[in-house]
């Protein structure tokens, strides 16, 4: 296909599913300058204008999205492309649309539905409070949609700005470029631009701070980096209009419930559901999918130590992939207990991530039961598939271990006992793995994981260890086979933090180099790395990087 070189092309590309298939609220304003702070009590999205950046200045763009979607290179300095995507959806031009639009949703933790998060106590004023879609289109046959994240406030925004700053832009931008590397499913980055002349004040961390909470108040350059996904459709949408259609709030509710229901599986799932199926048939087939989706996704998430430290209702994407890219962290020493968000807490730790998709789930299953309430055999096998939520999990977990070590089965035995030990010396998860993939048989080649020399008592557990899993993979087929199969599970290159810092810190300087070097390490993650790149990347967290305000632990002022 002949690359997309100009803006008039990509506007051609415009197809506003969105748009044409919901509502907009009924009370919006006509030229979306609707940004203060307001109820909003109907509708599945609010016209809403993005409010640009002063003096857009160009960070990074991807590669690989770039070329899925046909765009040339030239256009990520393209003076109306540059525009649109710092914020001035005034460039837009026919048959794109003039209006960006937010939506509202609600929040549930644990399976608790919650308002308090809304300013005005009911639930009505929560949503996308500096998340601004501002195009929806057809690329290369495929559907996607293209968000700002810091495009300014929206009837959401509780009071803030709307605003995002470099250093969280940076963050979100290359965790996505590396999510995708990895096989995880993501929402993509798209462009990166930076204010060369606005800043917003925000809490953070003086330098070699240990405190827990930010200690200081800082200016950092506003920014706004473009997410794209094939939607932006949250379990927290359908929650807000299921509870709404639930209490009855107003003549049209259910309707929109089921508006929403039907456009998610337009959206996401059409190719796996038969429409001239019954739709109580195709929303119970919904279920199903995404629970396999889901499933999938967080045994992928551990896979790569990836934790998603607020995995609320509100963050957790409707089409089964990861969304938000706030108060997120990788795993380095290994700890179940791993959570980098100060705001989170050990419910949204990295090993407890299964415990809040099941209650994210729950809260997906019970909007789609009010849609069911006439038709007591779909509820039954509705229930039925969220009865089966956690075997599903177990098994997406015991498969992922299972490929993590090579085994033709799993053994949980020797899993527990690899994770015990693991705990018990101290580890680095990416850097361990990596290793066993290449079989070791003696314990010194798994000793540059360790973050302290072990006992000999504990140097004794790894060998027998060791010695019981080369059983378990002596039947798995032929050694360099097993060893190809398990260095492509297990990255030779993660996310590290302390690698990250420096990247965002030369960035609002206006030294983008390190995001571009970090950019082309994270392109091909499984590769074995070059001399050079290992000993930059492949390394053990320094000790001053433990306890370390902003990299150890981090709030979510971005």
């Amino acid at each position: 296909m002949t690359p997309t070189t100009s803006f008039a092309a990509f506007a051609q590309r415009a197809d506003y599913s969105l748009l044409e298939a919901l509502q907009p609220d009924p009370q919006a304003t006509s030229d979306g300058q609707d940004h203060r702070p307001r109820q909003v009590f109907s509708g599945h999205y609010v016209p809403v204008t993005p409010t640009p950046i002063a003096a857009p200045d160009y960070v990074a763009h991807s590669e690989s999205l770039f070329q899925e979607l046909g765009l040339s290179e030239e256009l990520v300095h393209d003076d109306q492309f540059r525009r649109l995507f710092s914020g001035d959806i005034s460039a837009a031009q026919e048959p794109m649309r003039p209006l960006g639009w937010a939506t509202g949703y609600a929040l549930s933790i644990y399976g608790t539905e919650y308002t308090q998060q809304c300013p005005f106590g009911t639930g009505n004023g929560y949503g996308d409070g500096r998340a601004i879609s501002v195009f929806e289109g057809l690329f290369n046959g495929r559907r996607w949609e293209m968000q700002l994240k810091g495009g300014g406030p929206t009837p959401y925004c509780r009071g803030a700005d709307g605003r995002a700053v470099l250093r969280s832009s940076v963050r979100e931008f290359l965790a996505q470029e590396l999510m995708y590397a990895l096989g995880v499913p993501t929402s993509r980055s798209l462009t990166l631009y930076v204010s060369r002349a606005e800043t917003v004040r925000r809490p953070w961390y003086t330098p070699e701070s240990s405190a827990f909470d930010p200690d200081i108040l800082v200016e950092n350059p506003a920014a706004i980096t473009t997410r794209v996904a094939p939607s932006f459709l949250r379990v927290g949408q359908l929650e807000l209009f299921a509870r709404r259609a639930r209490r009855q709030a107003h003549p049209g509710a259910m309707h929109e419930l089921r508006l929403i229901v039907q456009h998610l599986i337009e959206r996401n799932y059409r190719a796996e559901i038969d429409p001239s199926l019954a739709f109580s048939d195709q929303v119970v087939d919904l279920a199903r999918l995404f629970r396999g989706r889901l499933t999938a996704l967080v045994a992928q998430w551990m896979r790569v130590g990836y934790c998603q430290g607020n995995f609320n209702s509100d963050n957790c994407a409707a089409g089964g992939f990861t969304l938000d890219y706030g108060p997120f962290g990788f795993l380095e020493l290994f700890d179940p207990g791993f959570q980098p968000w100060t705001g989170g807490g050990e419910h949204f730790s990295f090993f407890n991530q299964p415990v809040a998709a099941e209650a994210n789930y729950q809260m997906f299953w019970s909007a789609l039961r009010v849609l069911l309430a006439d038709e007591p055999q779909a509820v039954a096998r509705l229930d039925q598939i969220r009865e089966g939520f956690a075997a599903a999990m177990t098994a997406a977990l015991e498969a992922m271990w299972t490929s993590k070590l090579g085994l033709s089965r799993y053994d949980a035995e020797l899993v527990n006992e690899l994770l015990q030990l693991m705990r018990s010396t101290p580890v680095d998860y990416a850097i361990l793995f990596r290793r066993l993939s290449a079989l070791p048989v003696d314990l010194a080649e798994l000793q540059v994981s360790f973050y302290r020399p072990c006992s000999e008592a504990l140097a004794a557990q790894w060998r027998a260890w060791l010695q019981r899993w080369h059983g378990h993979i002596a039947g798995s087929g032929a050694p360099a086979a097993t060893a190809a199969a398990m260095q492509r599970v297990n990255p030779s290159i993660s996310w590290r933090e302390w690698l990250i810092a420096p990247a965002y810190e030369r960035a609002a300087a206006g030294d983008n180099s390190l995001i571009h070097d970090l950019q082309q390490a994270f392109r091909h993650p499984y590769e074995p790395l070059e001399p050079e790149q290992q000993a930059r990347y492949d390394r053990l967290r320094p000790s001053q990087f433990f306890n370390a305000g902003g990299i150890s632990h981090y709030s979510c002022s971005s």
